[in-house]
């Protein structure tokens, strides 16, 4: 979180990869990707081989569709309010590097992962390739800050947070 004049700094943060915990239900894919969404399809989830092929192609540099509940704008509307009207429309997709995609647990229906990402890629949209959508999200890394050392009690001065970069 930044504040105060630091805000001025956010463009040198927002672009640094990105580490989430996820868990994907590989039951249904919803208009979101995540639980808000309605459910668009109802799949039979994967064997655990089948998880791994597709986990195994979205490894690297892929290209991803960005999900129709995003914040892009397409024609100068943000995508998200065409979809809440019920515009359907051809979403671009973004090429992302997936560093790594990890499997925490996997439940047969559901599984847990552990993704280190480029700025910018869409973990929904990872979800959807593999059947499901994002039941939790969790952002845990953003370059060298982790949530784990993060303290309400203390602010790391600008000088230091850049220092870091």
């Amino acid at each position: 979180m930044l504040s105060g004049r630091a805000t001025r700094l956010a463009q040198s943060f927002v672009g640094l990869d990105k580490r989430y915990l996820t868990d994907v239900d590989l039951t249904a894919r919803t208009s979101t990707g995540d639980p808000e969404g309605q459910i668009v399809e109802q799949v039979e989830a994967p064997s655990r081989k089948e998880l791994e092929r597709r986990l195994e192609a979205l490894r690297g540099d892929v290209e991803l569709p960005i999900p129709a509940a995003s914040a892009v704008k397409i024609g100068g509307e943000r995508a998200y309010r065409l979809a809440r009207r019920g515009v359907a429309v051809e979403m671009p997709t973004r090429r992302s590097r997936v560093e790594a995609l990890d499997v925490i647990a996997y439940t047969g229906d559901s599984v847990q992962l552990d993704l280190r990402v480029s700025s910018g890629t869409y973990v929904r949209a990872i979800a959807d390739v593999l059947g499901g959508h994002c039941r939790t999200l969790r952002r845990t890394e953003i370059g060298p800050f982790t949530v784990d050392e993060a303290d309400p009690e203390r602010f790391i001065p600008p000088e230091e947070a850049l220092a870091r970069l």
